[in-house]
Protein backbone atom coordinates (compact mmCIF):
# COMPACT_ATOMS: atom_id res chain seq x y z
CA UNK A 1 0.00 0.00 0.00
CA UNK A 2 1.39 3.10 -0.89
CA UNK A 3 2.14 6.06 2.05
CA UNK A 4 0.99 9.10 -0.37
CA UNK A 5 -2.70 8.39 -0.83
CA UNK A 6 -4.38 9.72 -3.66
CA UNK A 7 -6.70 13.20 -2.76
CA UNK A 8 -9.68 10.81 -3.65
CA UNK A 9 -9.41 7.34 -2.45
CA UNK A 10 -13.28 6.84 -3.97
CA UNK A 11 -12.73 7.12 -7.55
CA UNK A 12 -11.43 3.70 -8.61
CA UNK A 13 -10.15 3.99 -12.10
CA UNK A 14 -8.22 6.46 -10.64
CA UNK A 15 -6.33 4.53 -8.25
CA UNK A 16 -6.01 1.74 -10.87
CA UNK A 17 -4.12 4.69 -13.17
CA UNK A 18 -1.96 5.80 -10.43
CA UNK A 19 -0.73 1.96 -9.62
CA UNK A 20 0.22 1.54 -13.09
CA UNK A 21 2.36 4.59 -12.68
CA UNK A 22 5.96 3.13 -11.97
CA UNK A 23 8.42 6.07 -12.91
CA UNK A 24 7.96 10.00 -11.74
CA UNK A 25 10.20 12.97 -14.04
CA UNK A 26 12.82 14.43 -11.73
CA UNK A 27 10.76 17.37 -12.83
CA UNK A 28 8.39 17.13 -10.95
CA UNK A 29 10.29 16.37 -7.67
CA UNK A 30 12.22 19.05 -7.96
CA UNK A 31 10.31 21.75 -7.02
CA UNK A 32 9.22 19.94 -4.25
CA UNK A 33 12.72 19.67 -3.45
CA UNK A 34 13.60 23.07 -3.02
CA UNK A 35 10.60 23.42 -0.59
CA UNK A 36 12.17 20.88 1.59
CA UNK A 37 15.29 23.05 1.41
CA UNK A 38 13.48 25.81 2.54
CA UNK A 39 11.78 24.09 5.42
CA UNK A 40 15.29 22.80 6.88
CA UNK A 41 16.23 26.21 6.81
CA UNK A 42 12.85 27.69 8.83
CA UNK A 43 13.82 24.97 11.23
CA UNK A 44 17.46 25.47 11.02
CA UNK A 45 16.61 29.58 12.39
CA UNK A 46 14.68 27.91 14.96
CA UNK A 47 17.70 25.93 16.45
CA UNK A 48 19.74 29.14 15.94
CA UNK A 49 17.07 31.38 18.09
CA UNK A 50 17.36 28.78 21.09
CA UNK A 51 21.07 28.92 20.98
CA UNK A 52 20.96 32.80 20.71
CA UNK A 53 22.53 32.66 17.73
CA UNK A 54 20.44 35.35 15.98
CA UNK A 55 22.56 36.55 12.93
CA UNK A 56 22.38 32.74 12.08
CA UNK A 57 18.97 32.58 12.48
CA UNK A 58 18.32 35.64 10.58
CA UNK A 59 20.31 34.51 7.73
CA UNK A 60 18.80 30.61 7.60
CA UNK A 61 15.34 33.06 7.09
CA UNK A 62 16.57 34.92 4.97
CA UNK A 63 17.64 31.94 2.46
CA UNK A 64 14.16 30.20 3.27
CA UNK A 65 12.91 33.43 1.69
CA UNK A 66 15.35 33.39 -1.33
CA UNK A 67 14.33 29.75 -2.00
CA UNK A 68 10.49 30.66 -1.37
CA UNK A 69 11.56 32.79 -4.29
CA UNK A 70 12.69 29.88 -6.71
CA UNK A 71 10.59 27.06 -5.91
CA UNK A 72 7.55 28.72 -7.47
CA UNK A 73 9.38 29.80 -10.89
CA UNK A 74 10.99 26.27 -10.72
CA UNK A 75 7.66 24.62 -10.93
CA UNK A 76 6.58 27.22 -13.38
CA UNK A 77 9.14 27.26 -15.69
CA UNK A 78 9.16 22.65 -15.59
CA UNK A 79 5.67 22.58 -16.08
CA UNK A 80 5.38 20.56 -13.10
CA UNK A 81 3.01 22.60 -10.80
CA UNK A 82 0.82 20.27 -8.51
CA UNK A 83 -1.40 19.98 -5.33
CA UNK A 84 0.86 18.40 -3.54
CA UNK A 85 3.82 21.20 -3.82
CA UNK A 86 1.13 23.73 -3.39
CA UNK A 87 0.08 22.72 0.09
CA UNK A 88 3.98 21.76 1.04
CA UNK A 89 4.81 25.26 0.25
CA UNK A 90 2.16 26.64 2.06
CA UNK A 91 2.74 24.71 5.37
CA UNK A 92 6.76 25.40 4.88
CA UNK A 93 5.60 29.23 4.73
CA UNK A 94 3.83 29.08 8.17
CA UNK A 95 7.17 27.36 9.75
CA UNK A 96 9.58 29.66 7.87
CA UNK A 97 7.59 33.34 8.09
CA UNK A 98 5.21 32.75 11.14
CA UNK A 99 6.80 30.29 13.75
CA UNK A 100 10.60 30.94 13.41
CA UNK A 101 10.06 34.35 13.39
CA UNK A 102 8.20 34.61 16.33
CA UNK A 103 10.06 32.38 18.28
CA UNK A 104 13.32 34.61 17.16
CA UNK A 105 11.66 37.76 18.81
CA UNK A 106 10.81 36.09 21.60
CA UNK A 107 13.98 34.33 22.68
CA UNK A 108 15.77 37.89 22.11
CA UNK A 109 13.99 40.29 23.50
CA UNK A 110 9.84 39.18 24.14
CA UNK A 111 11.06 36.94 26.96
CA UNK A 112 11.67 39.96 29.33
CA UNK A 113 7.72 40.42 28.88
CA UNK A 114 6.66 37.31 30.06
CA UNK A 115 3.60 36.54 28.88
CA UNK A 116 2.57 39.51 27.03
CA UNK A 117 5.35 39.15 24.92
CA UNK A 118 4.67 35.57 24.15
CA UNK A 119 0.98 36.45 23.29
CA UNK A 120 2.62 38.99 20.76
CA UNK A 121 4.57 36.25 19.26
CA UNK A 122 1.51 34.05 19.08
CA UNK A 123 -0.34 36.81 17.71
CA UNK A 124 2.29 37.37 14.70
CA UNK A 125 2.51 33.46 13.61
CA UNK A 126 -1.48 33.24 14.02
CA UNK A 127 -1.44 36.27 11.31
CA UNK A 128 1.15 34.80 9.08
CA UNK A 129 -1.01 31.38 8.93
CA UNK A 130 -4.24 33.91 8.43
CA UNK A 131 -2.69 35.66 5.52
CA UNK A 132 -1.32 32.46 4.07
CA UNK A 133 -4.81 30.54 4.45
CA UNK A 134 -6.44 34.07 2.58
CA UNK A 135 -3.94 33.93 -0.45
CA UNK A 136 -4.77 29.89 -0.97
CA UNK A 137 -8.62 30.90 -0.91
CA UNK A 138 -7.81 34.32 -3.35
CA UNK A 139 -6.04 31.44 -5.24
CA UNK A 140 -9.54 29.79 -6.29
CA UNK A 141 -11.60 32.59 -6.40
CA UNK A 142 -12.80 34.55 -9.58
CA UNK A 143 -10.13 35.90 -11.81
CA UNK A 144 -9.42 39.25 -11.32
CA UNK A 145 -8.03 42.04 -14.12
CA UNK A 146 -4.03 41.21 -15.17
CA UNK A 147 -2.98 44.38 -13.90
CA UNK A 148 -4.20 43.06 -10.06
CA UNK A 149 -1.27 40.62 -10.03
CA UNK A 150 0.93 43.02 -9.68
CA UNK A 151 -0.41 43.48 -6.49
CA UNK A 152 -0.65 41.53 -2.75
CA UNK A 153 -3.62 41.92 -0.89
CA UNK A 154 -1.22 42.84 2.89
CA UNK A 155 1.89 42.29 3.23
CA UNK A 156 3.30 38.88 2.47
CA UNK A 157 4.50 36.41 4.45
CA UNK A 158 8.47 36.56 3.30
CA UNK A 159 8.63 39.93 3.64
CA UNK A 160 6.33 39.71 6.89
CA UNK A 161 9.07 37.58 8.52
CA UNK A 162 12.17 39.87 7.14
CA UNK A 163 10.87 43.26 8.58
CA UNK A 164 9.54 42.36 11.54
CA UNK A 165 13.29 42.07 12.68
CA UNK A 166 14.22 45.50 11.85
CA UNK A 167 14.56 45.73 15.99
CA UNK A 168 17.06 42.85 15.80
CA UNK A 169 18.91 44.91 12.98
CA UNK A 170 19.15 48.05 15.04
CA UNK A 171 20.52 46.18 17.49
CA UNK A 172 22.98 44.81 15.90
CA UNK A 173 23.97 47.88 14.57
CA UNK A 174 24.22 49.47 17.68
CA UNK A 175 21.08 50.68 19.50
CA UNK A 176 20.96 50.11 23.04
CA UNK A 177 18.88 46.91 24.18
CA UNK A 178 17.30 48.27 27.74
CA UNK A 179 14.28 48.25 29.58
CA UNK A 180 11.73 49.40 26.80
CA UNK A 181 13.45 46.94 24.45
CA UNK A 182 10.56 44.79 24.81
CA UNK A 183 7.19 46.51 24.90
CA UNK A 184 8.49 48.44 21.51
CA UNK A 185 9.43 45.02 20.09
CA UNK A 186 5.77 43.90 21.15
CA UNK A 187 4.45 47.05 19.51
CA UNK A 188 6.11 47.11 16.35
CA UNK A 189 5.46 42.80 16.37
CA UNK A 190 2.01 43.39 16.39
CA UNK A 191 1.86 46.36 13.97
CA UNK A 192 3.70 44.13 11.31
CA UNK A 193 1.08 40.95 12.31
CA UNK A 194 -1.80 43.20 12.14
CA UNK A 195 -0.15 44.56 7.93
CA UNK A 196 0.28 41.07 7.27
CA UNK A 197 -3.68 40.50 7.25
CA UNK A 198 -4.52 43.94 6.31
CA UNK A 199 -6.54 44.74 3.08
CA UNK A 200 -3.37 46.91 1.93
CA UNK A 201 -2.26 46.43 -1.46
CA UNK A 202 1.38 45.78 -1.77
CA UNK A 203 3.68 45.63 -5.16
CA UNK A 204 4.16 41.83 -5.78
CA UNK A 205 7.45 40.26 -6.42
CA UNK A 206 5.89 38.83 -9.20
CA UNK A 207 7.09 42.43 -10.85
CA UNK A 208 10.90 41.09 -10.81
CA UNK A 209 12.11 38.56 -13.91
CA UNK A 210 9.68 40.46 -16.50
CA UNK A 211 11.08 42.51 -19.56
CA UNK A 212 12.58 45.74 -18.91
CA UNK A 213 13.72 48.64 -21.05
CA UNK A 214 16.76 48.03 -23.24
CA UNK A 215 18.60 51.09 -21.55
CA UNK A 216 17.76 49.92 -17.66
CA UNK A 217 19.48 46.99 -18.23
CA UNK A 218 23.07 48.23 -17.17
CA UNK A 219 21.90 50.05 -14.58
CA UNK A 220 19.88 47.09 -13.27
CA UNK A 221 23.31 45.28 -12.71
CA UNK A 222 24.56 48.10 -10.99
CA UNK A 223 21.88 48.05 -8.47
CA UNK A 224 22.30 44.59 -8.22
CA UNK A 225 26.03 44.06 -7.38
CA UNK A 226 25.51 47.18 -5.07
CA UNK A 227 23.60 46.11 -3.02
CA UNK A 228 24.81 42.50 -3.15
CA UNK A 229 28.05 43.97 -2.06
CA UNK A 230 26.09 46.36 0.94
CA UNK A 231 24.71 42.88 1.90
CA UNK A 232 28.16 41.23 2.34
CA UNK A 233 30.07 44.51 3.52
CA UNK A 234 27.42 45.95 5.94
CA UNK A 235 24.70 43.39 6.43
CA UNK A 236 22.70 44.83 9.35
CA UNK A 237 23.16 48.22 8.15
CA UNK A 238 21.91 47.40 4.49
CA UNK A 239 18.86 45.15 6.09
CA UNK A 240 17.62 48.32 8.25
CA UNK A 241 17.42 50.58 5.43
CA UNK A 242 15.80 47.91 3.04
CA UNK A 243 13.27 47.93 5.43
CA UNK A 244 12.81 51.05 6.35
CA UNK A 245 12.39 51.79 2.46
CA UNK A 246 9.92 48.63 1.88
CA UNK A 247 7.44 50.36 4.92
CA UNK A 248 7.90 53.70 3.48
CA UNK A 249 6.65 52.35 -0.15
CA UNK A 250 3.33 51.07 1.36
CA UNK A 251 2.16 53.76 1.02
CA UNK A 252 3.24 54.43 -2.49
CA UNK A 253 1.95 50.65 -3.49
CA UNK A 254 -1.16 51.69 -2.08
CA UNK A 255 -1.26 54.77 -4.45
CA UNK A 256 -0.61 52.72 -7.29
CA UNK A 257 -3.50 50.67 -6.64
CA UNK A 258 -5.87 53.08 -6.61
CA UNK A 259 -5.03 54.52 -9.41
CA UNK A 260 -5.35 51.51 -11.56
CA UNK A 261 -9.13 50.99 -9.83
CA UNK A 262 -10.09 54.33 -10.69
CA UNK A 263 -8.51 53.90 -14.32
CA UNK A 264 -10.37 50.69 -14.14
CA UNK A 265 -13.85 52.06 -13.14
CA UNK A 266 -13.72 55.49 -15.37
CA UNK A 267 -12.77 53.20 -18.40
CA UNK A 268 -16.33 51.46 -19.32
CA UNK A 269 -18.40 54.91 -17.89
CA UNK A 270 -16.35 56.96 -20.10
CA UNK A 271 -16.58 54.60 -23.48
CA UNK A 272 -20.27 54.54 -22.61
CA UNK A 273 -20.73 58.42 -22.75
CA UNK A 274 -18.60 58.46 -26.17
CA UNK A 275 -21.24 56.24 -27.51
CA UNK A 276 -24.57 57.69 -26.36
CA UNK A 277 -23.02 61.73 -26.78
CA UNK A 278 -23.53 61.84 -30.41
CA UNK A 279 -27.13 61.16 -30.29
CA UNK A 280 -26.77 59.25 -33.35
CA UNK A 281 -25.37 56.20 -32.70
CA UNK A 282 -22.95 56.13 -35.55
CA UNK A 283 -20.29 53.26 -35.05
CA UNK A 284 -17.64 55.76 -36.34
CA UNK A 285 -18.05 57.44 -33.55
CA UNK A 286 -14.26 56.83 -32.23
CA UNK A 287 -13.69 56.37 -28.23
CA UNK A 288 -12.44 59.50 -26.15
CA UNK A 289 -8.97 60.60 -26.31
CA UNK A 290 -7.25 60.11 -23.11
CA UNK A 291 -6.33 63.62 -21.28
Amino acid sequence: MSIFQPFDPDDEPKLKRLRQIRVVPIRMVLPSLVTLLALCAGLTSIRMSIEERFDWAIAAVAIAALLDGVDGRVARFLKSTSRFGAELDSLTDFVNFGVAPAILLFVWALDDAGSVGWIAALIFAICAALRLARFNVSLLGPKKPEWQSNFFVGVPAPAGAMIVFLPVYLEFVGAPHGFLTAPLVIVYTLAIALLLVSRVPTWSGKLIGRQIPRDMVLPLFVVVVLVVALLLSFPWETMAVLTLAYLGALPLSWRSFHRHLAAEECGPKEEGAADGGSGNGSPDAGPPSAA
